[in-house]
């Protein structure tokens, strides 16, 4: 793909993370942007991502949060399932509800599982398991396995998010940090699974915003600051648990 690509991924209706992150974005002029999912879930600011998402977008994938709004929250933890079920009361279209309400509701109930772009494979979660399997780097010592699997189902580069934990995975080689890459990646002939890291969630101990990207052969990591006391606030003031804006103050 000759144009620059931005990829973004698990948003969790954080506004204010977003803005910023397509500011950046815009201040770089870059015109695709791609998002692999987790538009909702953990803070209060559903509906105006989702609109967000929709109008800015080219693709937007179904992560594990967007997909229990319409079914189950069996295997989330507490935190996450109370912020859901508010999510869903918040988001779900009533008799007399406005047409904008419907449409995000249908946008995210209709919202692709996996994506194809040439060379590169697009999920929230990993190949095997698009929606809700994670990836996590100790996956390359305790279970080579899985991750032989995954790599078979890998076309040239895979991108993903669903664990908030930026890095790059390369086939037979092991998993860096965009620190340990120097915040860039040279994409090679090797195959490799990229996390592009968390818009709205951080959990490497960075609470900038992470997303990246991907121009002239490289994948290029991106933090950008927000007011994330300000999304913190929102979230003490609502209904979800104190901790889903509490820990955005560490990126944890």
């Amino acid at each position: 793909m000759d144009e620059p690509v931005a990829i973004i991924s698990d948003i969790h209706a954080n506004l204010e993370a977003l803005e910023a992150v397509l500011a950046d974005i815009d201040a770089q002029g870059i015109g695709r942007v791609l998002c692999l999912g987790d538009v909702v879930g953990y803070g209060v600011d559903a509906p105006a991502c989702i609109a967000l998402v929709e109008r800015r977008c080219e693709v937007c994938l179904c992560g594990n949060h967007d997909w229990a709004i319409f079914n189950s929250t069996v295997g989330f933890n507490p935190v996450a399932r109370h912020a859901i079920e508010v999510t869903r009361r918040q988001l779900a279209p009533r008799r007399l509800s406005l047409p904008g309400r419907r449409r995000r509701w249908e946008f995210l109930r209709n919202l692709p599982h996996t994506h194809t772009v040439g060379e590169w494979l697009l999920v929230h979660g990993s190949p095997r398991g698009p929606v809700a399997e994670y990836i996590f780097p100790e996956d390359v010592d305790r279970d080579p396995e899985k991750m032989s699997e995954i790599f078979s189902m890998v076309p040239r580069l895979c991108f993903v998010g669903h664990t908030h934990l930026p890095g790059v995975f390369v086939e037979g080689m092991g998993f860096w940090s965009p620190a340990e890459l120097g915040g860039r990646f040279v994409v090679s002939d090797a195959k490799a699974v990229v996390n592009v890291g968390s818009v709205g969630q951080p959990r490497d101990e960075d609470p900038r915003a992470c997303y990246v990207v991907v121009a002239e052969g490289a994948v290029r990591y991106r933090r950008v600051a927000y007011d994330a006391q300000r999304t913190a606030e929102k979230i003490r003031a609502s209904r979800i648990e104190n901790l889903c804006g509490d820990r955005l103050l560490e990126g944890r």
